[in-house]
């Protein structure tokens, strides 16, 4: 018998996957937090499931999303990024997460990492809702609201309340897995 998913979660094969492994799972690696800034910054305008089919080749340009290495990129750095054709060549956020790199070493330093930064908005333990389809998510919230202005504050760009929202669901701060799916009660 095949589970029951979100109806998002069954789109295609490599959207099912992160689904089923990744979205809503609590993350805690400083780097993995950084690469899924960067990411949901590229989503802005298109579509999740454009950016996961470039996942690795985002991996692979940006160094494995080591923020000290992606905070020195140089100009002739951000030339080979707007060149290679397995990312989304939008100058404004490769720069935007060169810009964010920077933000996120001295937010880094200041908390002792930047997952105590982020799981401090959620009291350190990750928000369960209670939706039934997708229709009720919301595309920003409050939270997603104050975190956003407080990076702004930081001096990170392409970090939107819409965009900390879907970094808080993929980052596992919230759990909105349809309250009928498999992975509900999971993560």
């Amino acid at each position: 018998m095949d589970k029951t998913r979100c109806a998002w979660g069954t789109e295609e094969i490599r959207m099912t996957q992160y689904h089923d492994t990744v979205w809503g799972v609590p993350q805690h690696d400083d780097r993995t937090l950084f690469e899924f800034l960067v990411l949901e910054g590229a989503q802005a305008g298109l579509s999740w499931s454009t950016v996961l089919k470039k996942q690795t080749s985002y991996q692979k340009a940006f160094d494995n999303f080591d923020p000290k290495k992606v905070a020195a990129y140089s100009d002739t750095k951000i030339k080979e990024l707007l060149e290679n054709e397995g990312i989304i060549r939008n100058k404004l956020k490769i720069n935007s997460a060169i810009r964010n790199a920077k933000v996120f070493l001295e937010t880094q330093k200041e908390f002792g990492s930047f997952d105590a930064y982020i799981w401090g908005f959620a009291e350190k333990k990750p928000i369960k809702n209670h939706f039934k389809n997708m229709s009720e998510l919301p595309a920003t919230t409050g939270l997603s609201d104050v975190i956003s202005k407080d990076l702004k504050k930081r001096g990170m760009n392409f970090v939107g309340s819409t965009i900390i929202y879907a970094f808080m669901q993929a980052i596992g701060i919230v759990n909105d897995h349809e309250k009928t799916c498999f992975r509900y009660n999971e993560v």
